[in-house]
């Protein structure tokens, strides 16, 4: 699908500042490459992970490339490659997923020049990424509040599943700052290319604002860094509190298994029945030994309160 900003038909493709390919077809491709005389990238192109196929000049226009994060909402967070070709004449934007991103920046962006139009898209990506920092920091908030409750260490047992699916949720959430960090790093890259290689004839106002857009990047960088950090500790805490819990599991049937030791001794010898056994003929023989097995539970289970083990 092939849009035209300001809004034109295929056969005055000239006139627009900005044209948007979604899953370019070759008849879109070849009607670009009629009007502009430059090449659309392809979507193998775009995939290149390599700095120099990201960046590069071609016929005195821009050709940069990046992996975006486009998902909104409960989306999968999932990169999705995006060709950027800049020149004097147009800006061209090749994707392969659609975006509500880039709908939005079209309804907000009133008519300019190319680089106006680039920078424009720029801040709004930056602006989105931001975002989904936010809704990152904002679960990591909701994570943080179950770990670190009071009564964890009393609900160990309640807590121990819940706990499991955090860790899943904080190792996701992870993945996702990578993604956001590889993808700002790409988008900084971007607007530094610009700005050198575009300086003779790019607008001082618009390197002005991609400089700012560099800062931004920056601090972003540093917030998604410190949610990484976040993370960890996170992932550390559930981990130390789920093993405590096992701890206790296995305390308790440590204790269990040491105080079921002598009655089930005691229990054992006077079931053996021999012959010559004097205590089979007392008259309290069976009230002693039921006395004899409780006070052997009771004493190992005594000691170990007193030792304050359980």
């Amino acid at each position: 699908m092939l849009r035209a900003f300001p809004g034109t038909t295929d056969n005055s493709l000239t006139q627009a500042s900005w044209i948007d390919i979604v899953d370019p077809t070759p008849t879109e491709i070849a009607a670009f490459e009629k009007a502009f005389s430059l090449r659309v990238p392809v979507k193998e192109e775009v995939s290149e992970i390599e700095t120099t196929s990201r960046l590069q000049v071609e016929r005195g226009a821009l050709y940069m490339t990046a992996p975006l994060i486009l998902a909104t909402g409960d989306e999968p967070w999932i990169a999705a490659p995006t060709g950027f070709v800049l020149s004097k004449t147009v800006f061209l934007t090749v994707r392969f997923v659609q975006s509500a991103i880039f709908d939005s920046v079209s309804k907000e962006l009133n008519v300019g020049s190319p680089t106006l139009v680039y920078v424009c898209v720029l801040e709004g990506l930056v602006d989105h990424m931001a975002d989904l920092l936010e809704a990152s920091s904002q679960a990591l908030d909701d994570a943080s509040h179950v770990i670190f409750r009071r009564d964890n260490l009393r609900r160990l047992s309640r807590e121990t599943s819940l706990l499991r699916q955090l860790l899943v949720r904080t190792g996701r959430t992870s993945e996702r700052m990578a993604r956001i960090n590889y993808s700002l790093v790409c988008l900084d890259r971007m607007a530094k290319f610009t700005i050198e290689r575009g300086r003779e004839w790019v607008e001082h106002e618009q390197i002005s604002r991609l400089q700012s857009v560099s800062a931004d990047i920056a601090s972003l960088e540093q917030y998604a860094e410190g949610l990484v950090n976040r993370i960890q500790l996170l992932q550390d805490a559930a981990t130390g509190i789920i093993n405590v819990a096992q701890n206790e599991v296995m305390k308790i049937l440590t204790v269990a298994s040491v105080a079921g030791i002598p009655p089930v001794l005691i229990a054992g010898i006077y079931g053996m029945n021999f012959k010559n056994m004097p205590e089979l003929n007392w008259v309290w023989g069976y009230p002693f030994a039921l006395v004899l097995i409780v006070l052997t539970t009771l004493l190992p289970l005594i000691w170990f309160k007193w030792k304050d083990w359980i």
